[in-house]
């Protein structure tokens, strides 16, 4: 009996040493979230009142600060946050192969940021846990992206996944810089147009006659007709077919729907590439591949080639960025082009993006430690108005100076006593050149091509013709992600291969029916419903 007594006081002091050990280990951990919200400030400078650190898994363009461990920004950005980044920059060439390592390993980075992950496999790692939701994080945390998402909902539909969750900071062009948001554009050359004596195209017909007449003339004095009337830089003519498009009365959701739109008539959902006006818009350009009006080796030339012809002075017209920038003295010859009005009457530019560029530019794993620090930290140097000047303009009195017309770089960028050119200039002070960062561009700190005076011009010729609410890409499920990587690439390799062919001629118009039949019977209709699906969630408020 005394023995028993024993044991049960034995069991008694185990069971309340645990309890004991238990409690402790609860107040411990309590103390420990108590310590860290005290060190967490929720609005100002610091972020946090002890220093903090977060691994970054990180592309790096080679145009780019080459350490991004030592660069004045984010040194200035460390200093004012508290929150020490030890950066991984991975090489865009083994982008790929080492993200994929990271993710399968068991030791996640903090963060991974600007890798240009597509919207299936953040969706994909997000749902598995990989990288957490953000929905709650940028509701509490992110007051500058959240202001965003609200004024345009657009952006957060596009954002936000089937299952409702937001997993990434994105890349967003700001709504209001309309050339940034076109991106290349349709340039003619304005000596060749006054040697001619005609007038800037704003017809498909009266764009023709000014092909045929460059082909006819010899408007560089070379002594022969080596003038190519258009060229471009692209493969399968993809900046033709944006300047096109809305000549013919398709691509009516701009340059990230190449395949889908809406039918002005029903306001339903159709597949562009079996609609009327694309077989008008390739028998076009088959009439002037055909009669050697684009450049014959378009479909095979490497870019280089193309930059080559550019600054020879040999091409009458093209479609691409600004024309001084890649063809040097022999660009200033070009103005832009216009809209160009199609035989039915319809004249739109569609060729423009979406605000939301990209979507896969900052997911924070599970194995952060410091989520909201972390998305404090990106939401104000990514997409406050101050954070936005730090990281695109430097520092005051270092890399810009203020003047009556706003922040401008200064001379040793702009002008680099040593030669560097400006984006190598910048370079040694941030690392926004290369691009690609989960930020907010805006014309006012963006000193690309886009923002020059050339292209804002251009672009003021385009906008009474742009289209009206493009949209941002879709989303789709698991099981819809993982039909169309059968049925969708299916389908959409054939349209590019055919599309080639049409206008090449090595396909006949005559063909068209077996061309559209052999589209419905890869499943036509199974795609459409992946893409209705992915629509109507769109549309959902």
């Amino acid at each position: 009996m005394k023995l028993n007594k024993l044991v049960v006081f034995i069991c008694t002091l185990v069971i309340v040493f645990i309890q004991a050990c238990s409690n402790n280990d609860e107040i411990k951990e309590q103390n420990n979230q108590n310590d860290a919200e005290s060190n967490f400030n929720e609005t100002g400078m610091p972020i946090v009142n002890e220093s903090i650190e977060l691994d970054i898994f990180a592309s790096h363009s080679p145009m780019s600060a080459e350490d991004w461990n030592d660069v004045l920004v984010l040194n200035e950005y460390e200093d004012m946050t508290n929150i020490n980044i030890n950066w991984e920059q991975i090489p865009m060439s083994g982008l790929e192969e080492k993200t994929n390592i990271a993710l399968a390993s068991n030791d996640l980075p903090d963060v991974f940021y600007g890798i240009w992950m597509g919207h299936k496999d953040v969706f994909k790692h997000g749902s598995q846990g990989s990288f957490i939701p953000l929905n709650d994080l940028i509701d509490k945390h992110a007051p500058n992206l959240k202001k965003l998402l609200d004024e345009y909902p657009s952006i957060k539909k596009g954002l936000t996944f089937p299952d409702g969750n937001i997993y990434s900071f994105p890349t967003i062009y700001s709504p209001e810089f309309k050339s940034l948001l076109v991106g290349s554009k349709p340039w003619v050359n304005q000596e060749w147009l006054e040697k001619l004596d005609m007038e800037n195209p704003q017809t498909t017909e009266e764009f023709y006659q000014y092909l045929k007449a460059v082909k006819n003339t010899d408007l560089n004095g070379s002594g022969e007709h080596d003038e190519i009337p258009y060229g471009e830089s692209s493969n399968n003519l993809d900046y033709l077919d944006h300047w096109l498009r809305g000549s013919f009365g398709i691509g009516n959701k701009g340059r990230l729907h190449l395949y889908v739109d809406l039918d002005p008539d029903t306001e339903e959902l159709r597949f562009i590439p079996v609609q009327e006006g694309y077989k008008e818009m390739l028998q076009y350009m088959n009439k002037l591949f055909s009669e050697e009006l684009i450049e014959q080796s378009t479909f095979t030339m490497e870019e280089e080639q193309y930059l080559a012809n550019g600054t020879e002075a040999l091409y009458g017209s093209t479609n691409f960025f600004n024309p001084v920038e890649m063809f040097g003295k022999e660009g200033e010859a070009y103005t832009s082009g216009y809209a160009l009005e199609g035989p039915n009457g319809d004249k739109k530019y569609t060729g423009i993006s979406h605000p939301l560029y990209s979507v896969g530019q900052f997911m924070i794993t599970k194995d952060n430690e410091y989520p909201a620090e972390t998305v404090r930290w990106m939401d104000y140097l990514g997409f406050s108005d101050e954070g936005v000047k730090l990281f695109y303009m430097g520092i005051e009195g270092v890399t810009y100076e203020e003047t009556s017309e706003g922040p401008q770089l200064m001379d040793e960028i702009t002008d680099n006593p040593d030669g560097l050119s400006e984006t190598q200039a910048l370079a040694q002070y941030m690392i926004a050149p290369g691009g690609g960062h989960p930020t907010k561009i805006v014309s006012e700190y963006y000193s690309g091509a886009d923002n020059s005076e050339l292209e804002l011009e251009a672009t003021e010729k385009l906008e009474p013709y742009l289209i009206d609410n493009p949209w941002p890409a879709f989303t789709f499920t698991e099981e819809e992600n993982k039909e169309l990587k059968t049925i969708g690439q299916d389908i959409e390799k054939y349209v590019s291969e055919m599309k080639v062919k049409f206008i090449s001629g090595d396909a006949s118009f005559s063909d068209w029916d077996d061309y559209i039949n052999t589209i419905e019977n890869m499943n036509l209709e199974r795609y459409m419903e992946i893409q209705e699906a992915a629509h109507e969630r769109f549309q959902d408020d």
